[in-house]
Parts: C-alpha cells; sequence; structure tokens
C-alpha cells in the first residue's frame, strides 16, 4: 500500500513524464527548481489534471485518463502544505483550521478544529488573524489543517523555505514528529540536502520532469549512480576519469590516481568524493594519500572552505582542482599552510560515475 503513480503531462516548453511508487513513510521529493516537483505535487491533489496515466493512493484511485476517472481535491483525502502555507487572512486560526472540514455542522466544526488547535500548542491563539502570529505558528496552523481531514496522504512543498535557522530547526524537529505519529505515506518536496535527509526515508531525484533515481536515503546520498542525484546530494568534487584497473581510477584533469571499493566496470567516466571526505594523511597511510597546496580559504562560522590544488603551488585563488569542508577545530590543528599538505582520500567515499552534465564540473 502507498502511492502509486504514472502519469504524463504536456505543457509549453516541458513534460511531465512521472512513476513513482511510495511505500508508507516520508519521501523526498530533490530537485533543482523547474524540475517538475510542485507539479507532481498539486497532479497528485488534484490541482492540475494530467493527460495521461493514472494515481492510486492506497488501492484507491485519484485520477485514471482511460477510466475517465479525476476525483475533486476535496474527495481525494490528501493534506496539503503550501510553501506560503495559504491560510485566509480574514479568517481566525480557529476558522481556518475549521474551513478544510466538510459534511458536519459549523459548531461541530468548531470544536474538532479546537481539538486539533491544543494539539498542537496553539489553542490560546485561535482567536488571532494569520498576520498576528509567527511564521512558524503559521505553519503549524497549516498542518493542523492539513491533518483535520484525516488524510490518506501528507504533501509538503518546501514548508521551511520562509523560516529563519533557528525555527527551521525547531519547526523541522516538531514537523518530523507529527509526521512520524501520523504514520501514513508523506511527499516531501525541497531543494535542500539537509532538510531531505534529516527527515526523510526514501528519496526521490527529480530531474526535468521524470524520476531520475528513487532509493534509500543513505544509499542516494553515499553511493549516488548519476550525475543529477550526484549534484543534488551535494558533491563537490568530480573528475573526468580513466579506469586504471579494477579498483584504481586516474583522474585527467587532477593529475593524480584514486583506489576505490567499488569494482570499476567502464573504461571512462567521472570519479567523485564529498568535500566532507577529505582529512589530513597520517605517517603510515599510502593509498589515496596526495600532495596539495590551498589556493583559497572561505570561513564560515563553524567550518572553512579550502580550495585545494593537487601537485603544484596555484597561481592564484582560482587555481584550483576540489574543495575540502573542514571544520574549525581540524582547521586550527593544521597550524601555517604556506607549505603543502597532504591529504586521505578514503576508497570507501570514492565513486564512480558514467556520464555527468556541464553542471557537475
Amino acid at each position: 500500500m502507498g502511492l502509486d503513480i504514472r502519469i504524463k503531462k504536456v505543457l509549453r516548453g516541458f513534460l511531465l513524464n512521472m512513476e513513482l511508487s511510495c511505500e508508507q513513510g516520508i519521501t523526498g521529493i530533490l530537485g533543482q527548481s523547474g524540475s517538475g516537483k510542485s507539479m507532481l505535487l498539486n497532479c497528485i491533489a488534484g490541482l492540475i489534471q494530467p493527460d495521461e496515466g493514472y494515481i492510486r493512493i492506497n488501492g484507491r484511485t485519484l485520477f485514471d485518463a482511460e477510466q475517465k476517472i479525476n476525483l475533486p481535491p476535496k474527495d481525494r483525502r490528501v493534506g496539503f502544505l503550501f510553501q506560503n502555507y495559504a491560510l485566509f487572512p480574514h479568517m481566525t486560526v480557529l476558522e481556518n483550521v475549521a474551513f478544510g472540514m466538510s459534511g458536519m455542522k459549523k459548531k461541530e466544526k468548531l470544536e474538532k478544529a479546537a481539538s486539533l488547535l491544543a494539539r498542537f500548542h496553539l489553542f490560546d491563539m485561535r482567536a488571532r488573524y494569520p498576520a498576528q502570529i509567527s511564521g512558524g505558528q503559521q505553519q503549524r496552523v497549516a498542518l493542523a489543517r492539513a491533518m483535520l481531514v484525516e488524510p490518506e496522504m501528507f504533501l509538503l512543498d518546501e514548508p521551511f523555505s520562509a523560516l529563519d535557522h533557528h525555527l527551521k530547526t525547531q519547526m523541522m524537529k516538531d514537523t518530523a514528529q507529527t509526521l512520524r505519529a501520523y504514520g501514513g505515506n508523506t511527499l516531501f518536496v525541497t531543494h535542500n540536502i539537509d532538510e531531505a535527509y534529516q527527515l526523510c526515508d526514501q528519496i526521490a531525484v527529480i530531474s526535468d520532469g521524470t524520476v531520475e533515481v528513487h532509493g534509500a536515503k543513505k544509499d542516494i546520498f553515499q553511493h549516488p549512480r548519476t550525475p543529477q542525484s550526484t549534484l543534488l546530494t551535494g558533491c563537490r568534487n568530480i573528475g573526468a576519469a580513466t579506469c586504471k584497473a579494477s579498483h584504481m581510477l586516474e583522474v585527467h584533469e587532477w593529475g593524480i590516481q584514486l583506489q576505490t571499493n567499488d569494482e570499476i566496470t567502464e573504461e571512462q567516466g567521472f570519479a567523485g568524493f564529498r568535500a566532507t571526505d577529505i582529512r589530513l594523511a597520517e605517517a603510515n597511510e599510502a593509498k589515496n594519500c596526495h600532495v596539495a597546496w590551498i589556493a583559497d580559504e572561505i570561513d564560515s562560522p563553524f567550518s572553512s572552505t579550502l580550495y585545494l590544488k593537487f601537485g603544484t603551488a596555484p597561481d592564484g585563488p582560482d587555481d584550483y582542482h576540489i574543495q575540502w569542508a573542514i571544520d574549525k577545530q581540524q582547521r586550527a590543528l593544521m597550524g601555517d599552510v604556506s607549505q603543502p599538505i597532504h591529504i586521505y582520500l578514503n576508497p570507501e567515499h570514492i565513486f564512480f560515475l558514467t556520464e555527468r552534465t556541464a553542471h557537475c564540473v
């Protein structure tokens, strides 16, 4: 049971051609802007009608082009949390939550809405209007409204994008608890890899209107299989490579060889590793240890990004091969870096792709 979708929707200059099956749990929909993420949610919710195919939730058909089935949004039992929360500014918090219910008297609606507001710690704000509460409180109101229809599925469209960092952290925790308690099927659209990893069980990478890869989040992040999934999961270091042996790659543009635990079966492709999977080499290490110079450095509050060049000293800050994301404590231990450093790349973290897009360079 869960979501089973196979649809096509033709728009000017864009084709949504989506096949996706999700079991119970939270599935992250990860993709760049314009890849079709929000359109997918709108099709499931009934706000956009596909041209072909079907949409089924827990075996119940919401849309089927051949059978001419297209349930209206109110009959789909789909909870939708929009990016801007879509609260009615002229209604109170209580009225906003009660609005989503149908088939009962007004008094019964308000009583049920009030009960849910208490559960979301919003009861004391029931008489306020959306403009009188914070962004985080608005999101909880919208989530309560979506929950009240007892949905078979939740759709979340980048719900944290408008929140500041501190509020986002708390809201992600609260939302995760709510969705785990709900226990049904959830699609969570985002372009933020941290949000996807923290909240989701599965990840589906969307590119140009299609599902490029779908699987367990750890597998998608640790072993990306396509250029787009590599890019969207935050890999900064990819270089053209030639297979020298079953577990050895030569990266031409960097002038180095890399050993990998994965067996290489293609002659040409691209080697990659994440900016966090680098550390200083120890004296007894030999494999995957390389000499590098720091071409440039950018500081963040708790980490630094070092831009490294292999083999020879850089000519300037733009003359580098790879990026190293290093925490401030480890960076302080390095001390003076006017001389070259020796870095180690774990073979477990080296992956190989047979193709890539220009964006991955």
